[in-house]
């Protein structure tokens, strides 16, 4: 096995089953995390990267659906990656739960009592579809960098510390530095609005986080009069370090 094998969450509240299934997706090569309840699973990913959840639907603490609700409605600034591939398990097979399963946003269902042999090319075959899925890693444009999964931000070594939503806007504006966000699609991601309305909420938070990103003199957060922002107004920076990147490897 190696560190760059893909990385699953078992999320199963019975522990035969649970152990079961880690030993032998370990043996075929994965790296595996496990979770007994809903809370511990949720509390993985919000703190750790993985390439799939297996996730039984009948919880201690709650469904397995209300995960994939959760990690489906995750939006900028979340801890969750709304990407990420959910195959379920479930004793109820009826066509009406597997309707409802897929309606919810999972990627797959398996039903219980399953074969280890079919669950195994079902977890290959979905790992495969989403291989070429962005991972949620260090974002670095010049001398900022972004770490999601720490939700640290720093600018030329320094740290910089933003509120909630100052990090929500940035984690947006990160995705594509160079392209202009309206002002309506970063109301609506960052703040859920579904009107532009009359509110300068957005126009303050950019003000601050400009300022808190230029104590070097940088300048970020650029505002395109009539339209929205942009992160960066074209390159960054007069070297290789300027060019904007994101990690292969999630942050640690």
């Amino acid at each position: 096995m190696t560190d760059d094998a893909p990385s699953i969450l078992v999320v199963e509240d019975d522990a035969a089953t649970r152990t079961f299934l880690a030993d032998n997706l370990t043996a075929d090569g994965y790296l595996l995390r496990t979770a007994g309840t809903l809370r511990d699973a949720l509390r993985i990913l919000e703190y750790h990267v993985v390439d799939l959840a297996v996730v039984d639907v009948g919880l201690p603490d709650g469904s397995g659906l209300e995960l994939v609700r959760a990690v489906r409605a995750a939006g900028a600034g979340s801890r969750l990656d709304a990407r990420l591939p959910l195959l379920l398990l479930s004793g109820r097979v009826a066509e009406s739960d597997r309707v409802r399963a897929f309606e919810r946003g999972c990627d797959d269902f398996v039903a219980k009592p399953f074969a280890y042999g079919e669950l195994r090319l079902r977890v290959g075959a979905l790992l495969w579809r989403t291989s070429d899925r962005p991972q949620a890693g260090l974002l670095r444009v010049g001398f900022l960098e972004v770490d999601p999964l720490a939700r640290e931000v720093r600018v030329r070594g320094t740290r910089v510390l933003l509120s909630q939503k100052e990090f929500a806007l940035l984690q947006a504006l990160a995705g594509e530095p160079t392209r202009v966000y309206t002002k309506a699609e970063l109301l609506r991601d960052v703040w859920g609005f579904r009107a532009l309305g009359a509110t300068r909420t957005l126009d303050s938070h950019a003000c601050r986080l400009r300022a808190k990103l230029g104590v070097h003199g940088d300048r970020y957060v650029v505002n395109v009069w009539g339209v929205g922002y942009r992160l960066v107004d074209g390159a960054v920076g007069d070297d290789a370090a300027a060019a904007t990147t994101r990690a292969l490897e999630p942050a640690a």
